[in-house]
């Protein structure tokens, strides 16, 4: 028997079914030399809950939260000596590392091609998602025997083998293959349970997400468009095809902590040190401000304490004509924190629905400009999972047994749509946004779980009832269906509340495709062109090729973004995440010291723009 390393890791953390048969797999229990292959899909499958870990750093940079505990990442930057934000790095080469090799290994050693096409699936997925997040990544190196050190690649290269393992499950996932595994895929599979046509059209969404962040070079439309477009076709038909991560829950009765949401009240990883940005207040409820071009200032107007300032006249996603039907997005009284209504009084009554008022904060401090955000749920206080006032088990996709989301049918129409819009096809671009909007609202409605009526121990603030009707208004109203007129915009920022906020690190991919919406001529911004040390440059929302309205980085020089990065940023937001730093910066410095056209190992690394957002190739 070929003999192969075994990098079984043992603590499962989440796992729905007995552990028991992942201890007596070895034919030899003094020096284990053997798996079976279908025994590493739970465990391959589960390390997946690490995208949500390293969302806490991610998240900031989108505006999709603020944070008092990862202050770092939401100034845009970090200095060496941490494994913060570095999680799917250890997913990638570690978690899932040898285990997938492995599983892939052996699965085509045996000719399990079904077996041998998830595994493919899932390494795409997770190589497309790490090279996204950090860049240059060692790929060929990657898992060869007896290297002490191993060489980078480039993205440009890893972008293209991400694709090619894709197509290779979807190649091997539609062989015939007449081997009966009983259970031993459906038992240890916890994204689709075996379904081998689910697994081809997750294997097309990956094309789909990896080519969609390409879609502002100069060689989409003839490079990339149509192999994006073909693949969205094969790809998820409808949020049923949803690939989510089930988890087992339990609160407080677990097992194990791990078996529950990582944004769960069961596990303190949210409580309240992450909140709502009032840039997200502002899109979801039609508020985004205008600004003076002048002087950068917001316009006060005191007759209405929640709207405190002059609303900028052209809103994307919805407005504050509340009383009108399709006005009101009924997403954000699920998706984001309220202290309204603590006592779930009346929650399937839409006026009562719609006087909720929502409040964000700042970058690093829960006091916004208009009051404090709470928790994502709903309080003003840390999250607590026992007492007279307390969270029960969390709400929406911040519950305890709520699967984790990798990616959606809604994401893919969007993709979708904005590569049509690229090419000129604006028709077919409109359907497919209209489907995205009304995908993410079916989405959204599968994990509400509503409070109980007259009781403040937690839950969604809205029934299900409720949210399908408003939202069935909505995507017939005027911002969806009725919309005279798609714009970037609409498809962009209708995407980032899509995503918000299991999705936040392809919302990030989208905003520095575009560069933040920075102000600056030429192929890409740089010092001089676009920011200077101590102020950055962006587009004014009156600005037509603006995509992301409202969105200013802290050192915009506007109403309540008048800061400045690290001095070591040299003016610039940041672009990636720095490789995990007790296997690189430990173990692996002279390969990052040679990467260009920025070291690895420079102060401001994190800045160096990554290939998939240079217009053209990167600079040598």
């Amino acid at each position: 028997m070929k003999k192969k390393l075994v990098y079984m890791l043992i603590p499962f953390l989440f796992v729905v079914g007995s552990c028991k048969k992942y201890l007596d797999v070895n034919k030899n229990i003094d020096a284990p030399d053997y798996v079976d292959a279908h025994l590493y899909l739970a465990n391959i499958t589960q390390q997946f809950q690490g995208i949500y870990w390293d969302l806490r750093a991610i998240a900031p940079m989108t505006q999709m939260m603020g944070t008092t505990a990862y202050t770092s990442f939401a100034e845009h930057y970090y200095s060496l000596g941490s494994d913060a934000g570095g999680e799917m790095w250890r997913v990638t080469y570690w978690n899932q590392g040898m285990n997938l090799e492995n599983l892939i290994n052996q699965s085509m050693e045996a000719e399990d091609w079904t077996l041998a096409g998830i595994g493919y699936a899932i390494k795409a997925f997770s190589w497309d998602a790490t090279t996204k997040i950090h860049g240059e990544m060692p790929m060929k190196d990657a898992f060869v025997p007896g290297l002490l050190a191993h060489n980078y690649d480039y993205q440009d290269a890893i972008y293209e083998q991400v694709r090619a393992w894709a197509r290779t499950a979807i190649e091997l996932l539609e062989r015939e293959d007449n081997h009966v595994y009983g259970t031993k895929i459906s038992a240890n599979d916890y994204i689709y349970s075996g379904d081998k046509a689910k697994w081809i059209k997750f294997a097309n969404a990956v094309i789909v997400r990896n080519l969609a962040s390409l879609s502002n070079k100069h060689d989409f439309k003839d490079k990339y468009a149509q192999e994006l477009i073909d693949a969205a076709a094969k790809s998820f038909q409808s949020p049923d095809d949803d690939a989510t991560l089930k988890i087992a829950g339990g609160s407080q009765q677990a097992p194990y902590s791990g078996y529950n949401n990582f944004w769960g009240t069961a596990r303190p990883n949210l409580t309240y040190d992450y909140f709502q940005h009032d840039y997200a207040v502002q899109v979801f409820t039609g508020t985004v401000p205008y600004y003076n071009e002048a002087t950068g200032e917001k316009v006060r107007e005191t007759n209405n304490p929640y709207y405190p300032f002059k609303l900028a006249d052209r809103q994307i996603v919805s407005d504050t004509l509340l009383q009108l039907p399709g006005h009101f997005d009924p997403r954000v009284v699920v998706k984001l924190g309220t202290t309204s209504n603590p006592n779930y009084n009346n929650i399937n009554n839409a006026d009562n629905i719609k006087a909720y008022k929502y409040y964000g904060g700042t970058f690093t401090a829960k006091a916004g400009p208009v009051d404090q955000a709470p928790s994502f749920y709903g309080r003003n206080i840390a999250s607590v999972t026992s007492g007279a006032i307390h969270d029960g088990i969390g709400r929406w996709i911040y519950r305890d047994d709520a699967p984790y989301i990798l990616t959606t049918y809604a994401e893919i129409q969007f993709c979708l749509a904005e590569a049509l819009w690229k090419v000129g096809r604006t028709s077919e671009a409109f359907e497919a946004f209209k489907k995205g909007v009304d995908g993410d609202v079916k989405t959204t409605a599968r994990y509400i779980y509503p409070g109980k009526e007259g009781s403040a121990t937690g839950g969604d603030k809205i029934t299900k009832e409720l949210f399908n009707t408003l939202g069935s208004q909505y995507v017939n109203g005027p911002f969806v269906g009725g919309l005279s007129e798609l714009t970037l915009s609409h498809i962009m920022m209708q995407k980032w509340v899509a995503l918000y906020p299991w999705g936040a690190a392809e919302a990030w991919v989208d905003m520095r495709k575009y560069h933040y919406d920075i102000d600056y001529t030429g192929e890409y911004p740089s010092g001089g062109n676009g920011w200077i040390q101590a102020q950055l440059e962006q587009k004014w929302d009156t600005n037509t090729s603006k995509v992301y309205k409202g969105l200013y980085l802290a050192p915009a020089q506007v109403d309540g973004r008048k800061g400045r990065y690290n001095v070591k940023n040299e003016g610039s937001p940041s672009y990636r995440l720095r490789p995990r730093y007790n296997s690189e910066y430990m173990w692996n410095l002279p390969a990052l010291e040679g990467l260009k056209p920025i070291a690895g190992t420079a102060d401001n690394y994190h800045t160096s723009i990554p290939w998939f957002a240079y217009p053209g190739d990167m600079p040598k």
